[in-house]
């Protein structure tokens, strides 16, 4: 588990404190939980959203379509 120092303004470190321990949890687990909930594994809705958005936009099969065969490769 690593380590991590980090340096407060006085008045953040006092609404940390105050935040950890209104929620019953150390300010180590406090913090992790902090970062925890800020590091996403999925694209947020706005992007999500994005898809099919643009109607002219090829699909990946019309692209493929427009490539020429591959080369003939050479025996090894």
């Amino acid at each position: 588990m690593g380590q991590v120092t980090i340096y407060l303004e006085d008045e953040i470190e006092t609404k940390m404190k105050s935040a950890a321990k209104s929620a019953k949890l150390s300010i180590s687990k406090w913090i992790a939980g902090a970062i925890e909930a800020r590091i996403v594994d999925e694209w947020p809705a706005s992007v999500v959203n994005l898809s099919g958005a643009w109607e002219d936009f090829p699909l990946v099969e019309e692209i493929r379509e427009s490539y020429s065969s591959d080369s003939t490769r050479e025996e090894l």
